[in-house]
């Protein structure tokens, strides 16, 4: 949420004027009239630079583009309000562009940067604790594990993105109770790093042997784009579950290079977004903020299915996917995705889009912890910045944050031979108990078609939905 603040007349703002001269190159440094705004004057006004920087990015216009970000650089901050901080990642994402039509400049001020696996460990911790998402999916997945399972005496599940063990070590002390007693369970873990599953196996290994559960953990240590489905070692006799957090959007990338050597395209810029419209000033939410800059440009489309670069008949990697999974007959698979297309073929389809997503995110921080916050500043640099940089910065194989809309899912996998079974009552009246003991009330859940989706405020941001192969 924004901070006012103070009062200020909309009538007298040096807003009024900025339309005709914020984006002329010949305007000076250091524009100390931007130091004046109000919080919202400001807000509004970063949300037009970034449109007209990622539109200058995207023409080429490379001059202009710099003096864009010289004037965002002096109204945005990591630590300020939470426009000033999306504000912050979304330009050092535009700058990261530019940066790589120089690939000699990009390399050497990236030659030394350091990747720790305890740092990626340490941010997922910190998202799964400061959101109700990964939870809400965890609880409804695990539930519908449960419900198809009941019965079986030996049970597989190969978890496509193995990062959280808390999912497992829950579903562990659910099938311990189970009146029949629990099962044989195996869990075959999909990760790119060793040591996130290594603690994984650790966790779950001892809790299973706390409760006297026969348990085995296999590892398999690979991207998910290059496993190899045979060693996933699904056995005859064996009931098996799928689950796929977060994860499955990445195929896309393959897709999107595949198609590029195929047939190559030159991308198209979208020009002429109307910057220069009258403001009216009212207090609210970024997202509110967005929809009143938004709404004469481009603003997201709710049916984002014709969006996508890659056509689905086209998608080349992802069917084969998805084809191989229907191939192992899984009595159940969960998916869970950013409902949010951020696989525009546009840089300034992809900016508008992810502007949006993540202004949510960041005002679900900005209601939950305070701006002097490490866990706040953290979570936002090392891991939404990241995702922000990789969807506005990036193209080709590089650019894995492709997240989609539930609808483009649905037809994925319908194509792909699944049936989608409805989510049970008892597995949504969990998600939503768990949703009450949050001391905020911005989060809900909404079943939509047999779906779940998961909101902040009005804006959904993450679905979970149950398949099974359909004969």
């Amino acid at each position: 949420m924004f901070q006012d603040d103070g009062s200020s007349s909309v009538t007298s703002s040096p807003l009024q004027a900025f339309p005709m001269m914020s984006l002329s190159p010949g305007f000076g440094s250091p524009y100390p009239w931007l130091r004046e705004l109000k919080s919202e004057e400001r807000g509004l006004y970063l949300i037009h630079l970034l449109l007209a920087c990622a539109n200058y990015v995207a023409t080429g216009s490379l001059e202009n583009a710099n003096i864009t970000l010289d004037q965002i650089s002096q109204l945005a901050s990591p630590d300020g309000d939470t426009m000033q901080r999306i504000a912050s990642y979304f330009t050092e994402a535009l700058a990261e562009r530019i940066l790589k039509n120089w690939p000699g400049i990009y390399k050497a001020l990236h030659s030394t940067r350091i990747s720790l696996v305890s740092e990626e460990i340490l941010v997922r911790k910190l998202f799964y604790e400061s959101f109700p998402f990964l939870k809400v999916a965890f609880v409804i997945t695990n539930q519908a594990i449960i419900e198809a399972m009941e019965g079986e005496k030996m049970v597989h599940i190969i978890d496509l993105n193995a990062a959280e063990p808390a999912q497992w070590r829950a579903l562990l002390q659910d099938l311990s109770a189970r009146p029949e007693g629990p099962p044989h369970l195996r869990i075959t873990g999909v990760h790119q790093k060793k040591e996130v599953l290594e603690q994984m196996a650790h966790i779950l290994t001892e809790e299973a042997e706390k409760l006297d559960i026969p348990f085995q953990f296999n590892q398999i240590v690979s991207k998910l784009e290059d496993i190899d489905i045979e060693k996933l070692r699904v056995k005859t006799g064996e009931a098996l579950a799928i689950s796929s957090v977060l994860q499955l959007h990445t195929l896309l990338a393959t897709d999107d290079e595949l198609l590029r050597k195929i047939s190559p395209v030159t991308p198209k810029n979208a020009n002429g977004l109307n910057l220069q419209r009258s403001l009216q000033m009212n207090q609210g939410t970024l997202g509110e903020l967005l929809d009143k800059d938004l709404v004469n440009g481009y603003s997201p489309s709710h049916d984002s299915a014709s969006s996508s670069p890659v056509p689905l008949n086209a998608s080349l990697r992802m069917d084969s996917f998805l084809n191989a999974l229907w191939g192992l007959s899984p009595k159940v698979m969960l998916v869970t995705e950013q409902d949010s297309n951020h696989n525009g073929s546009t840089l300034m389809e992809r900016l508008s889009e992810s502007l949006y997503f993540y202004a949510a995110l960041f005002d679900c921080l900005e209601s939950t912890l305070p701006r002097t916050s490490m866990e706040r500043l953290k979570v936002e640099k090392m891991l939404f910045g990241e995702e922000i940089k990789n969807i506005i910065s990036c193209e080709g194989a590089e650019r894995k944050r492709r997240h989609e809309k539930l609808e483009k899912w649905v037809q994925r996998l319908d194509l792909a031979g699944f049936g989608s079974v409805p989510l049970s009552y008892y597995s949504t009246l969990q998600a939503r108990r768990l949703l009450q003991s949050y001391s905020c009330d911005g989060y809900r859940i909404n079943e939509e078609n047999g779906c779940v989706m998961i909101y902040w405020q009005d804006r959904a941001l993450f679905s979970v939905s149950a398949w099974r192969c359909r004969r």
